[in-house]
């Protein structure tokens, strides 16, 4: 793979029109576009990890990704830096890598449905183990295992690119360069990997990016590619961020201890080879005397200490990456303590953060509440002319709506267009409205 065919300012849908002048790089327009977006201003009120917050404020997906770009465009411009210096690829184009990498932040949770993780659980099982499975025999096996493995990372491509009604052509038309670098898992469902980038719906799609731009097919049998090199940077700051702030808001909400919450951030330092970072930290805890803002200040070093560890890896490993032969992500290649220290914070998280009552109580919920929509929604638009149908189909937008002609599969993709858009408590009220729960 080549940096010169790696970054592209076409865009999704606008292939044949020449581009026209701004004030903004193209790829800075990608970054504004979402950051204006319905979609990406829905994520303020989805679940991250913890419910959504009463009097104390956790993370939610929207501030989540905000937090990753920011990681990200750090990340990329230190790679764009020596990218420069090397004489890799456009001059102009590579210095703009960070806004591609901060856009795909903002972009790499849109397809994410409500309550969280469980809710892309809960969309599968429906499917494969609940009433879903009257539709098996009425789909292929690739449209099959789309469904009854539903996955965000293949639906935030979808909704990058797809035409919706009444939309335009191309999406977001994003830039090849922005889409790629969200393609964490560049293959189909059909690859039988535990996740997987596309839909098939998408597969023109994808396709077309991944050879316009130069992805290496690395098995053309199960019909693997490469990942584009920015998706790595992508990936490690949503590790960075996710591990590392889920500690912080266990701390805030009082799950884990300021004892064990300090143990876990200042295990990425070594005592003695970084006494000079010791010293400053207990400088700082004389004057900051509120132990949230002391939590906040070490997250700030630790998130500053993995950018710069992520940078060196990548940049070891850069002609492995182009060549497609790098295995695992940049936080997998961590060594030392700062490995042994993002491993403490992982299954602590495990252990104490994500099997706590609130998040369990989130994955209980959204199964309940998604298995109720998706069910009552399917039959819907497969028995459009039913009474009750008739009363729930005005409920789906008409950029999801469909047609009674279309097949199946398109009219499966319309309901959870419909509903992994949703925000927590749209989905919460629309369950209470259709259940008769929310009657007085």
């Amino acid at each position: 793979m080549r940096w010169e065919q790696l970054l592209s300012t076409v865009r999704t849908g606008q292939e044949n029109q020449n581009q026209d002048k701004h004030d903004r790089t193209q790829f800075q327009r990608d970054y504004d576009r979402l950051i204006f977006s319905s979609p990406f201003r829905r994520l303020q009120d989805k679940t991250q990890v913890f419910p959504l917050p009463g009097s104390v404020f956790v993370h939610n997906r929207l501030t989540h990704s905000l937090e990753v770009a920011s990681v990200g465009r750090s990340l990329a411009n230190n790679i764009a830096a020596k990218l420069l210096e090397s004489g890799m690829g456009k001059a102009e184009l590579v210095a703009e890598i960070g806004s591609v990498v901060a856009a795909a932040c903002l972009a790499h949770d849109l397809g994410n449905p409500p309550f969280g993780h469980s809710g892309e659980a809960a969309i599968s099982h429906y499917f494969s183990d609940g009433a879903g499975t009257r539709f098996r025999e009425r789909l292929s096996p690739e449209q099959w295992t789309d469904i009854t493995r539903f996955e965000g990372n293949a639906n935030a491509l979808r909704m990058l690119t797809h035409a919706f009604k009444g939309r335009r052509k191309g999406g977001f038309a994003m830039t090849y360069t922005t889409v790629a670098a969200i393609l964490k898992y560049p293959y189909a469902s059909s690859a039988n990997r535990k996740k997987f980038g596309y839909f098939q719906s998408e597969k023109g799609t994808f396709e077309h990016i991944t050879k316009t731009l130069g992805l290496r097919l690395m098995d053309e049998e199960k019909g693997i590619y490469a990942r584009h090199p920015l998706v790595y940077l992508v990936e490690a700051a949503d590790d960075i961020c996710y591990q590392i702030m889920d500690i912080e808001d266990a701390h805030k909400l009082k799950i884990l201890s300021y004892e064990e919450t300090y143990d876990l951030l200042t295990g990425f330092f070594d005592k003695e080879t970084e006494a000079h970072e010791f010293a400053h930290i207990v400088s700082i805890f004389e004057e900051v005397t509120d132990k949230n803002e002391q939590m906040a200040f070490l997250r700030a070093k630790v998130i500053g200490k993995l950018v710069k560890r992520c940078t060196d890896i990548f940049w070891h490993h850069h002609d492995e990456i182009l060549a497609g032969t790098f295995s695992g992500g940049l936080i997998d290649h961590l060594e030392g303590r700062e490995q042994h220290a993002m491993e403490q914070c992982k299954t602590t998280a495990i252990s104490r953060i994500y099997k706590h009552p609130s998040v369990v109580e989130i994955e209980i919920a959204g199964y309940r509440i998604l298995g109720t929509l998706l069910d009552q929604f399917l039959k819907a638009v497969t028995h459009p002319d039913d009474f009750y149908s008739k009363m729930l189909l005005p409920f789906i937008p008409e950029q999801f709506k469909c047609e009674r002609e279309e097949p199946l599969y398109d009219k499966i993709q319309s309901v959870l267009d419909f509903i992994s858009g949703m925000t927590d408590v749209y989905a919460l009220d629309l369950y209470k409205k259709i259940s008769g729960t929310g009657l007085k």
